[in-house]
């Protein structure tokens, strides 16, 4: 399990800038000296709470990761007691995310695309996200009494990814809606 974050105002801001720079121009891009500069904090701060810029990085992404799966836990659970309704939520979710000033795409693809290496820690943060979604989806599907549940989150984890991708590429939300439409229409096959 990993250490608790301690949490600090200069760790705090030092964190907000880096998310900004590192989801607006990617992980590789951003240099040490950037980061510094448009955070204000001193090397010695950054080095006194992160190792090095990868341990900055696992850091963002698994705040990152604990804050999206929050949020679509909290559509979920809005979405009432019926478990398609529940499982269609995470596709309005997208929806609600593609629409939002911040979008720029999903920050753990971007990350394994940087990373392709599976060992790199950066590397495995990122996919353990991608597996904690494809976890909560199969929950998800197995109370819609799919037949398997797995398979079915397997399928909708990709349509998933794939919208993201089309939302970063158009800037519209039309994949959303597409991807929220074809879910249905997997669940009734899976559930019939």
């Amino acid at each position: 399990m990993p250490e608790p974050e301690i949490s600090s105002p200069k760790r705090d801001h030092l964190m907000a800038t880096a998310w900004r720079l590192f989801y607006r121009d990617g992980f590789r891009a951003v240099g040490i000296d950037l980061l510094l500069a448009e955070s204000g904090v001193a090397k010695m701060t950054l080095y006194n709470h992160f190792a090095s810029k990868e341990e900055l990085i696992v850091a963002l992404l698994e705040k990152r990761d604990r804050e999206l799966r929050a949020s679509i836990a909290a559509a979920v659970g809005a979405a009432g007691k019926s478990p398609t309704k529940r499982l269609l939520a995470v596709f309005d979710w997208l929806e609600v995310w593609f629409g939002s000033a911040d979008f720029n795409g999903c920050v753990f693809i971007r990350a394994l695309s940087e990373y392709p290496e599976a060992s790199h820690p950066i590397h495995r943060t990122a996919w353990r996200h991608k597996e904690a979604v494809k976890e909560m989806l199969t929950e998800l599907c197995a109370a819609a009494e799919a037949r398997n549940p797995a398979g079915l989150a397997d399928t909708l984890s990709l349509l998933i990814d794939g919208a993201i991708v089309a939302a970063h590429g158009t800037r519209e939300i039309a994949s959303a809606r597409s991807a929220r439409s074809t879910a249905a229409q997997l669940l009734k096959l899976a559930t019939a």
